[in-house]
């Protein structure tokens, strides 16, 4: 029997979703351990919910796609007494643009990211998920449910979460380990700024806010729902690829984009 301590593992924790996920666990009494690469913003996040009177979380300031850096998350977790009993993976970008013209490197890292961090994440701790009867949350998008051209990565990318997770969630069911896949629609975060999205303006309705779409995604795990798609006009995009052919969505999420800019 392990002597150490349960907590929770949040990557992409500076800002946005991560942070207000970061705050709902330690509301609920969870120990935190934030991960990200700007150490100045995930103090801040850190100071702000010990402030409002609840255990300071552990920080590490790291690049998940560095070599190694799951290892040393692992490590910083071991060092501090601490095991996960929860793992959100919520560290992800996006990058507007044809596939062809956008850096390939950029769009190598997002699949990095979005893709393999978030693999080796969710199996890595598998034995202490399991004796701590706890459960993983991977952050995908409504994104991940249709083809998206003028995003063509990053769709992809999400798509491969969403089937990931559906696919983990029944190998681990008969280990008592959650797993959801939470697919938000807009939320305005840095995730615009670093996509080149800044001051698109979203259809009505769609848009929710970092703190909706984590409570929300907590509620989903805790009650060990698959997928949570928030908000209503959002819980229509899953059922659009029964409604309608690929190609004629593609063409519609392409029309889309290129009235945001020329793609």
């Amino acid at each position: 029997m392990s002597a150490a301590k349960p907590a929770t593992l949040i990557t992409g924790a500076s800002s946005g979703i991560g942070a207000s996920l970061a705050r709902l666990f330690a509301e609920h009494g969870h120990d935190v351990m934030l991960a990200a690469r700007r150490e100045p913003e995930l103090n801040a996040v850190a100071d702000g919910i010990a402030a409002g009177g609840h255990p300071r979380p552990h920080v590490v300031a790291l690049d998940l796609t560095a070599p190694n850096a799951t290892q040393q998350l692992g490590e910083a977790l071991r060092t501090r007494g601490l095991e996960p009993q929860y793992v959100v993976n919520n560290a992800g970008f996006g990058l507007l643009g044809r596939a062809e013209t956008l850096d390939c490197a950029d769009q190598l890292a997002m699949i990095d990211l979005n893709v393999r961090v978030l693999t080796d994440l969710s199996v890595r701790f598998v034995e202490s998920l399991a004796r701590h009867r706890g459960g993983i949350l991977n952050v995908a998008s409504i994104a991940s449910f249709i083809p998206g051209p003028g995003m063509s990565v990053y769709h992809a990318t999400k798509a491969y979460v969403l089937s990931f997770s559906e696919g983990l969630r029944r190998e681990l069911k008969p280990k008592g380990v959650r797993v959801t896949v939470l697919c938000p629609g807009p939320v305005l975060t840095g995730f615009q700024t670093r996509a080149g999205m800044c001051d698109k303006h979203y259809p009505s309705g769609f848009l929710r806010s970092a703190d909706q779409v984590a409570r929300e995604g907590y509620e989903g795990l805790m009650k060990g729902r698959s997928t949570v798609v928030p908000g209503m006009q959002n819980k229509i995009v899953p059922w659009l690829p029964r409604l309608l052919p690929r190609a004629m969505l593609a063409d519609s999420v392409y029309a889309r984009l290129r009235t945001w800019e020329d793609v």
